[in-house]
């Protein structure tokens, strides 16, 4: 089975009508609102329902506007389970008597928070007037969510024999299914179908089927699609469709096609959005077109007047891509006094690409001056860049780096530094370290990695330095661990003046 690329299908999604993500409801009144009480509530498994409640409680009034409104929001964001409860709440309270349409929205969010059963069980309890088209459609939806093939084929002879599947939306979503089960090759008969039945394909139908065709490296045949979407006087060609194209002809390297469709994709682009701005970038620094990179920024920065952290990380990973380190560093300036929220991720693209061309002095002159400033950084990135002056032998500044990394990771017990480092510089403080700096390492490490080749590479350390080991096997002893047989092996060799 092929492996589902996520974040392609995530792109070929997109709808042009609301590709700007960058807007979100608020309320425009000055005065404190439900929404306001109730998005910042993010923690997932915070309850909104007390905050209805209340609202009601203190005397305010509620409309179905509003409170359908917050149900959309939610779910654009994923707070799934809270939407589901804003929905709930609202079908309980009689704020509004559903109608198929609230039934769908319903079913469809039972079935991502609980599951398509309970979907199931909530369809099945509905009256009929309430199945209809759009409550079959939702709880198709369930069964593709859940890759449920024979549930998904069997609901959908359903629909047609009931004369509901009479839209793209409801063949998109076997698309969609085949697509995440990997059998891109039953994509376009689904396509043909459509046709044969008097379906009109819409944009996403053909987008999706052209992703059937590249992921096989089929370029004839995503060409052929291509060519016919074209060709359909009510579809509307957008800058979307275009981008996956070229991302199939650069893999096939077919720069020219590639060029050309990435020229279609710009004319396409719409005012204002960061978006399509960055897949052109990234398409472009694939190529290798540092100019057409350059260009497209510029062009983003006039458009959308102000980039968000986003844009800055897919200009820098598109530099460093190109190698472009230069170029990189005035991005990273821009980003500086852009006036951004701090985000770690946004300097790291540079730090690593540094590290992994092997400059690692600039790799850690940017991490220095963050840490100057006060600014979080990442014990991992501080572990990369030693890693690269251990590579380079230049262990003096690959433990200064570590010397900072280590206290980070004591804070957060989910990050783990690289065990290959530190193998080398447990190898570094048994072989060349003086006993002050083994201990200093040592007493880094006990926070974060308390083992026994910890111990065997400290009394090497002593034992070369012809310090008593006493202690250090007495911490052993405290630390439940037991004395191996290399340590046995350095003591034996100390008796007999070899080392």
């Amino acid at each position: 089975m092929n492996s589902f690329n996520w974040k392609l299908l995530r792109r070929i999604a997109i709808d042009i009508r609301t590709i700007n993500n960058r807007s979100y409801y608020t309320s425009r009144t000055k005065k404190p609102s439900l929404y306001s009480k109730i998005s910042p509530l993010g923690n997932p498994t915070t309850s909104v329902v007390p905050q209805l409640d209340d609202w009601v409680y203190r005397g305010n009034k509620v409309s179905v506007g509003e409170l359908q409104r917050i149900v959309r929001d939610l779910r654009k964001r994923s707070r799934f389970s809270q939407a589901l409860q804003v929905s709930e709440w609202m079908n309980k309270n009689g704020v509004c008597i559903f109608s198929p349409v609230e039934h769908a929205v319903h079913l469809d969010l039972i079935g991502k928070v609980h599951g398509f059963v309970s979907a199931e069980t909530y369809f099945n309890n509905l009256k009929d007037i309430d199945r209809n088209e759009k409550t079959y459609g939702a709880l198709l939806n369930c069964y593709v969510r859940q890759r449920q093939i024979d549930k998904s084929l069997s609901h959908l002879q359903k629909m047609k024999e009931l004369g509901f599947a009479s839209t793209a939306l409801t063949y998109n979503g076997i698309m969609c299914l085949y697509t995440n089960i990997g059998q891109h090759e039953n994509i376009a008969g689904v396509l043909t179908e459509m046709k044969e039945n008097n379906v009109l394909p819409d944009n996403f139908s053909y987008r999706i089927c052209l992703n059937s065709y590249g992921v096989r490296s089929d370029i004839d045949g995503m060409t052929k699609i291509l060519k016919e979407m074209e060709s359909q006087p009510h579809i509307e060609m957008d800058w979307n469709t275009y981008s996956v194209v070229a991302n199939f002809y650069i893999k096939a390297e077919l720069s020219s096609e590639a060029v050309n469709a990435l020229r279609k994709c710009e004319e396409r682009l719409v005012h204002k959005d960061g978006e399509g701005y960055n897949h052109l970038i990234s398409l472009y620094a694939r190529l290798g077109k540092k100019n057409a990179v350059l260009r497209l920024w510029d062009m983003e920065k006039s458009a959308c007047k102000r980039c968000i952290n986003r844009d800055f990380i897919t200009m820098l990973e598109s530099l460093v891509k190109l190698s472009e380190f230069d170029e990189a560093d005035k991005i990273l300036k821009e980003w500086e006094s852009s006036g951004n929220c701090y985000d770690f991720g946004v300097p790291n693209v540079v730090i690593v690409g540094y590290s992994e061309k092997d400059f690692p002095e600039k790799a850690e002159a940017i991490l220095e001056d963050l840490r100057k400033k006060g600014k979080a950084t990442d014990p991992n990135s501080w572990v990369l860049v030693a890693s690269r002056y251990l590579h380079k032998g230049e262990m003096e500044k690959a433990f200064g780096c570590l010397k900072i990394a280590l206290p980070l990771y004591s804070g957060n017990k989910k990050l783990k530094p690289n065990h290959r480092v530190i193998a080398a510089l447990y190898s570094w403080i048994a072989d060349n370290a003086c006993v002050e700096d083994a201990e200093a390492l040592v007493s880094l490490l006990r926070n974060v990695q308390n083992d026994r080749h910890m111990y065997y590479a400290l009394t090497k350390a002593y034992v070369r330095a012809g310090k008593e080991v006493e202690g250090v096997l007495e911490r052993m002893k405290t630390d439940n661990i037991n004395e191996t047989g290399k340590i046995k092996e350095i003591l034996d060799m100390r008796k007999a003046g070899k080392l």
